[in-house]
């Protein structure tokens, strides 16, 4: 999960980098294009169908994404690229916990949800997440997009410090060298 996420930030950055807002970013949008032999999974943000390029400063107003993943800002008509941290933070939420953050029977109930923007702390999946997954999340959820963390500093984030981590993506940097050799 954690190296997903992290891959995930890594595409969000580069789109942002180059003023590109994702607008719909889920797990259907994610793809697996490969598999290591040790289980480590290689993933693709698709579908930029409903992508943008924005400018600082110029407010998006169209309603597009899906009802876990949108940001609250989204369904207020007046947002910009943050609006795909939002759904990073949702799909973490999801893969950590099994649950998704803003839940309802239909549609306009998750929307309600997600329009008041408060997820879920109290289920026991989440109560035995680490502090830094806990804080990322939190980061990443954070209601006012104008104080949401960037893929930039989520990428520096102390989660991804972990020993776990850590090992993951050397194993991960020494195989890629290999393969090029």
């Amino acid at each position: 999960s954690i190296f997903i996420i992290y891959q995930i930030l890594q595409a969000v950055r580069y789109c942002h980098k180059m003023r590109i807002v994702h607008r719909d970013i889920k797990p259907e949008n994610i793809i697996i294009y490969e598999r290591e032999k040790n289980g480590l999974l290689h993933i693709k943000l698709i579908d930029f169908g409903t992508a943008k390029i924005f400018e600082a400063g110029n407010k998006q107003k169209a309603l597009v994404g899906s009802s876990y993943y949108i940001a609250p800002e989204v369904l207020r008509g007046k947002y910009d690229e943050e609006c795909d941290l939002w759904s990073v933070g949702v799909i973490m939420y999801i893969l950590l916990t099994g649950s998704p953050p803003f839940n309802g029977e239909d549609d306009d109930e998750i929307l309600r949800s997600v329009s008041i923007g408060k997820y879920d702390t109290t289920i026991d999946t989440y109560s035995s997440l680490s502090d830094n997954a806990k804080n990322l999340i939190s980061w990443l959820l954070t209601y006012n997009p104008t104080e949401r963390i960037t893929a930039e500093q989520a990428l520096s984030h102390p989660w991804f410090k972990t020993s776990e981590f850590a090992n993951i993506y050397r194993c991960n940097t020494i195989n890629v060298d290999e393969a090029k050799n």
